[in-house]
């Protein structure tokens, strides 16, 4: 499985930034560099005095935080709706969701799964109506959960409801062959 790294840029403070890399598997401790001066002491912090640093100044620093992008079905919003879904090159299929909707929490799985096995193929996404209404508006999104799939930026195929994994994965099919 073809692996792809996507970069989740943060604002946090020193402070924060210590215990997030602490406690994360991927962030190398003696990697770390914070400015100097700017509320961490000392320049190689070592395992043991790491979380023992002293913050004099609570200002915020960018820390980047890598994640496996490939397989993961990621979040779309009206900033990213563009970049993510109209100018994307391969098959996008985004589910229109909201976290209180009951048959959106059982297709949920299904649509991780898919984003598993068809990864490198297709690109998946989830829209909360109820965070970007506009999106849901554009596309005449009256009930939930919807999968709508896109090609070269034009919607193909659009499925309504909570149905079994087979509908999508042929839907899914019909485009990545074409």
């Amino acid at each position: 499985m073809a692996l792809q790294a996507s970069i989740n840029m943060s604002t946090m403070s020193p402070a924060r930034a210590a215990v997030l890399c602490s406690s994360h598997v991927a962030c190398s401790k003696e990697k770390l560099k914070l400015p100097a001066g700017r509320g961490l002491s000392g320049s190689a912090p070592s395992s043991s005095s790491f979380l023992r640093t002293s913050v004099k100044n609570q200002r915020s620093i960018i820390v980047c935080k890598a994640q496996e992008a490939v397989g993961v079905v990621q979040v779309v919003t009206d900033s990213s709706w563009d970049s993510l879904v109209i100018k994307n090159a391969i098959l996008v299929l985004v589910e229109f969701w909201a976290p209180w909707c009951g048959p959106c929490r059982m297709i949920t799985p299904v649509i991780d799964q898919l984003a598993e096995e068809y990864a490198g193929k297709i690109a998946c996404y989830k829209v909360n109506t109820d965070d970007c209404p506009n999106i849901a508006s554009q596309y005449a999104i009256r009930s939930i959960p919807t999968v709508l799939m896109f090609k070269n930026g034009e919607k193909k195929e659009g499925v309504i409801g909570a149905v079994p994994k087979a509908t999508f994965a042929a839907a899914i099919e019909k485009y990545i062959e074409a």
